[in-house]
């Protein structure tokens, strides 16, 4: 498969899983940078090689070819990842996009090679779970968006599910990593969340509690 064929799929998968899923042909074309016009062919085309379903001014989804096709990239680009943060060290940020480009050049055997090499690990350095070979993702059970989160409880960070670099630059800054421990103050019906971190509180929007997912911790 060609890479913009790999990166739709792939986006539309992501985009299913968001707590706000949203895979309109908008929103797709918006985070690959393409235009509209372009996404609606790419969606056309693929319904056509029974990879996506495809109706006009309907969101996409994917169908179960395209599911493993883009499970088999995300296996890669989570394995990449896993391996550029612990033998280069890189930044949350830079391992994606090495990974972005290394995932469409990867061979199942070389994917193989390095899940064994990093002893089989079930998440990258992002909390994201690594499909296994067999293309089975397993989400760590009662993690909810921190959108969705309860006033009042503490919370620990189980993923980061981003690709931009100003949140990373954010949460880096602000000590929010996997396995972070989280008080939510407030939710307001703005959208706005309030946290504490320790002694730190600060107010995150839902742009950016949409994409950090939490597990309840035992009082």
């Amino acid at each position: 498969m060609s890479v913009s064929v790999e990166n739709f799929v792939k986006t539309v998968y992501n985009q299913q899983h968001l707590s706000e899923a949203d895979t309109k042909l908008s929103t797709i074309a918006r985070i690959l940078k393409i235009s509209n016009t372009a996404a609606t062919d790419m969606a056309r085309k693929l319904s056509a090689k029974n990879l996506v379903n495809y109706i006009k001014y309907k969101p996409v989804s994917l169908t179960d070819s395209g599911k493993k096709l883009a499970l088999n990239v995300l296996r890669k680009h989570r394995l990449w990842e896993s391996f550029l943060y612990e033998t280069l060290e890189l930044s949350l940020h830079e391992i994606h996009c090495e990974a972005e480009n290394l995932e469409h050049f990867t061979s199942d055997f070389l994917a193989n090679k390095i899940e064994q090499y990093l002893d089989n690990p079930s998440v990258d350095p992002h909390g994201d779970p690594i499909p296994s070979k067999k293309g089975v993702l397993s989400y760590e059970n009662n993690q909810i968006s921190l959108m969705h989160s309860i006033a009042g409880k503490t919370y620990e960070v189980l993923r980061l599910n981003s690709s931009d670099k100003d949140f990373f630059d954010f949460c880096a800054a602000n000590q929010i990593n996997v396995g972070t421990k989280i008080g939510v103050e407030k939710q307001f019906l703005n959208g706005m969340t309030e946290i504490n971190i320790g002694a730190q509180k600060m107010l995150l929007n839902n742009q950016v509690t949409n994409v950090i997912y939490v597990k309840q911790t035992i009082d």
